[in-house]
């Protein structure tokens, strides 16, 4: 078997630290957390949707999971690693190079996983995209819980794509040579699509976020080498968060709390 090299997880203290500093955010964004119950207490894959830039559901989704001991290792999209002072922030946090051989060591470890399967492609959304899973045909996750017989926990998270409005997405010609510069440098071809939040600016509005854990999907009894089985795994878990995608929209049209203004001069619901 061949060695391969898994960052450490992070300690407490460094966990510590970074709920400290993302708690006035949480204050300000409260998020509403449904279905936490169903993560078991190790040993499980989380998969579910990115959003618009990605940098504003995460770190606050992780933040839950923290806050209750499940230190979550995050498979990150190869781009992340090539950025030297960005590469080592996300180590120190519990991302990892989202690679199947990472995985594959993790989950003998019994190691708690979250993955994100539209990558980069997902948080660089196109008009129109909101909200949408843009998977296309990946099944690597679905591979690696069916041969390690891991139990897959769909999620799914609203709330930070309302923050956001796209102005110019990457498709733009006018991106174009923006959109060269970032390949070279990252590898990547999906740039971040130029947005609007408060007034002009492209600070994000303070929307609340909204997550949502569903219940497990068993992968024991599934054969590695049945192809129709795991296709059926993947198609099943995509299923799962779009619905809970649905309820969360569902949810957040009918809160009370969604405004800022209410969130913070009325009593606070977590």
């Amino acid at each position: 078997m061949t060695h391969v090299w898994v960052p450490d997880p992070p300690t407490a203290a460094t966990l510590g630290r970074v709920l400290r500093l993302l708690e006035p955010a949480r204050k300000l964004i409260n998020p509403k957390v449904y279905g936490i119950e169903n993560m078991p207490s190790r040993g499980s894959l989380l998969v579910g949707n990115h959003t618009l830039i990605g940098l504003l559901d995460a770190p606050l989704l992780c933040a839950e999971l923290w806050e209750r001991g499940i230190k979550v290792r995050i498979l990150g999209n190869h781009a992340h690693f090539n950025l030297p002072r960005w590469r080592d922030l996300l180590l120190s946090v519990g991302v990892v190079p989202g690679t199947p051989a990472t995985a594959e060591a993790l989950m003998r470890q019994g190691e708690t996983l979250l993955v994100f399967p539209g990558g980069g492609r997902e948080v660089a959304k196109r008009k129109g995209e909101k909200y949408k899973l843009i998977w296309e045909n990946r099944m690597g996750f679905a591979r690696l819980a069916v041969k390690h017989h891991y139990p897959i926990v769909p999620f799914a998270t609203v709330g930070a794509e309302d923050a956001l409005d796209v102005l110019l997405d990457t498709d733009n010609p006018l991106l174009a040579p923006a959109r060269r510069l970032f390949e070279k440098l990252s590898g990547s071809p999906d740039l971040f699509p130029i947005v609007r939040g408060i007034g002009p600016t492209p600070i994000p509005r303070p929307e609340r976020q909204y997550y949502w854990f569903g219940e497990p999907i068993d992968t024991g009894a599934v054969a590695a080498a049945d192809d129709r089985a795991v296709v059926h795994i993947r198609d099943r878990t995509k299923t799962s968060i779009e619905d809970g995608i649905e309820f969360l929209l569902t949810q957040q049209r009918t809160d009370p709390q969604r405004s800022v203004l209410k969130r913070l001069l009325g009593p606070e619901r977590r």
